[in-house]
């Protein structure tokens, strides 16, 4: 299974190799030095296909090829590029997500993959005392066990619990670009930039998703609701016992 960093590195290559191609003025080449180009465009093509599936090692072997028939013509004269350093394509965006994660959804990984197609994402777990505030109950799962589970959805590069008492410190650690806000999410755009700003942090871009998606489901207290209700219905303890 690949990691965040990795996926961001396999991206990276992927773009790489599409900025050479599309730097390439084809207009005088040989036929067959533009035969190679357009067999290195194809596969190109397939590699960002199979990577949009999420085939990577695919993706990975595609844009192999591809890279290996330009920089071939590269280094025999036939034509003129410059490689970026994947490094400098890796240097995306903080986008900064926060939330409870309480039990893990589709709606989350969707929150979770617009982030990562912005930068590299940085969540802010929800703090089990501060959930119980706002919740009005305890969590299911714990802040630390939450945590782990969201560090290693591989769109997350580094999952952080928030502060008990101050709910910008660690935002402030971060020092995001972007922070993406979920449809539902309580927290007032106006009010955050505002307050971001006093901490001299005026320059992130808070951008809402309009939309949510999916079922009912999509939703931690719908799915506590429905475990109940088939717990009642089989005559079974909540407990489990």
């Amino acid at each position: 299974m690949f990691k965040s960093e990795e996926i961001e590195k396999i991206n990276a290559y992927i773009l790489n190799v599409k900025q050479a191609i599309d730097s390439v003025k084809t207009g005088d080449l040989e036929p067959k030095v533009k035969e190679l180009i357009e067999l290195a465009r194809i596969y190109l093509d397939d590699a960002r296909y199979y990577f949009e599936k999420k085939e990577y090692f695919t993706a990975l072997a595609c844009i192999a090829y591809a890279e290996g028939l330009i920089d071939s013509l590269n280094r025999l004269g036939f034509i003129n590029i410059e490689w970026k350093p994947l490094s400098e394509l890796m240097n995306r965006p903080k986008v900064l997500v926060t939330g409870a994660f309480e039990i893990i959804h589709p709606g989350h990984l969707y929150l979770f993959k617009k982030a990562w197609e912005k930068g590299r994402v940085y969540v802010i777990i929800a703090r089990d005392k501060n959930f119980e505030k706002f919740k009005k109950r305890p969590p299911v799962i714990p802040e630390e066990q939450r945590r782990v589970v969201v560090e290693n959805i591989k769109y997350v590069h580094k999952a952080v619990l928030g502060d008990e008492n101050d709910l910008f410190k660690p935002i402030l650690e971060i020092k995001p670009d972007v922070i993406l806000l979920g449809p539902d999410q309580w927290i007032d755009e106006e009010y955050l930039k505002t307050e971001l700003c006093k901490r001299e942090l005026c320059n992130v871009e808070i951008i809402r998703l309009k939309e949510r998606i999916g079922s009912d489901l999509y939703s931690v207290s719908n799915i506590i609701k429905k475990i109940l209700e088939i717990h009642r219905r089989s005559g079974l303890d909540p407990s489990g016992n």
